[in-house]
């Protein structure tokens, strides 16, 4: 009787152990999960973060192509470290390629928070402008439009926008049924332009 009962008992201790080693097995560690964000990954972010920008008016067409352009020169830089070292980043250029994109950060912070703000006026011109806004806005958010795409679109918008000033100024600050119409066809070929960079095959 006392050996069955010293038998069950060894038998009730190993599946203890069995299990707390089972336990510590399958924890993940702290290193695992504290991973520091890649390269690919800031960019994204930041991308992200030019997209919502856009969308909430709190960038206007102007700062986020000044962005992008930082974004594409950064993105240029990479693509050289990469080719000078068989497709890799070396540990010096992660470093350099951080400590852009932390200042592309600030940058984004601040242009988000200063005193310029997309305008959302009512009227079927300002309302293709904002509705266009967030098209490119969302093709960044969700990678299907890349850096250097969204630079040339911004681009496009800011040109439609001088045209649309130079317009006002010629007519008292009003635009004519003429003005309209070609502001129009202006922003069709830029919608255009919008859905097929949105469609191709180049993902961010």
């Amino acid at each position: 009787m006392k050996s069955s009962k010293y038998f069950l008992a060894l038998a009730a201790l190993a599946l203890m152990a069995g299990a707390s080693a089972q336990t510590t097995t399958s924890t993940p560690t702290t290193s695992t999960m504290t991973k520091p964000a890649g390269v690919n990954q800031r960019h994204a972010n930041q991308q992200k973060r030019i997209g919502e920008g856009l969308e909430n008016g709190s960038l206007t067409a102007g700062e986020a192509t000044q962005i992008e352009n930082k974004e594409t020169r950064i993105n240029k830089e990479e693509r050289g470290m990469r080719k000078a070292d068989d497709g890799k980043l070396t540990a010096a250029d992660k470093a350099k390629l951080e400590k852009q994109e932390n200042r592309v950060s600030k940058d984004i912070y601040s242009q988000k928070h200063d005193a310029q703000k997309q305008s959302v006026g009512k009227g079927e011109i300002n309302g293709r402008k904002d509705n266009q806004q967030q098209r490119i806005g969302e093709g960044l958010e969700n990678g299907s439009v890349t850096a250097r795409e969204a630079d040339r679109m911004e681009h496009q918008q800011q040109g439609i926008n001088r045209t649309e000033r130079g317009m006002r100024e010629a007519d008292g600050g009003k635009l004519t049924g003429t003005d309209r119409k070609a502001i129009n066809k202006e922003q069709n070929q830029a919608s255009r332009n919008i859905y097929a960079k949105k469609h191709n095959n180049r993902k961010r």
